[in-house]
């Protein structure tokens, strides 16, 4: 039997801005970030059914290395969480504004 995959995540204070709002500015990811606020732990098949797995690969890796998800194994899923606490933490309302400013702007973009 073969160990569990092990995943790095930044320390809380080793989160930075930079690196989140990059993670942030892509639509998918922020589409994932939007789902896992909404729903909690899923697998993370889950934010991307219809995407090759290298590419949600890539997308909640980044997501991770960011310090924006929590990651972990379980059998042969991959468990993500938003890391909400962690974030409010260190970026005070920041979430919870991009979340509410990306939900606000998708109706315009539908209507364009």
């Amino acid at each position: 039997m073969s160990p569990s995959r092990v995943y790095e995540h930044p320390e809380v204070d080793e989160i930075a801005i930079p690196r989140v709002l990059f993670a942030l500015s892509e639509p998918l990811r922020l589409s994932m970030v939007r789902v896992l606020a909404e729903r909690g732990e899923v697998d993370s098949v889950e934010l991307g059914p219809d995407l090759p797995r290298s590419t949600l690969t890539h997308h909640t890796g980044l997501l991770r290395e960011s310090g924006v998800v929590f990651v972990r194994a379980e059998g042969r899923k991959c468990m993500i969480r938003l890391r909400q606490d962690d974030l409010e933490t260190r970026f005070p309302g920041l979430i919870g504004t991009v979340l509410n400013g990306y939900q606000e702007a998708a109706p315009a973009e539908e209507d364009a």
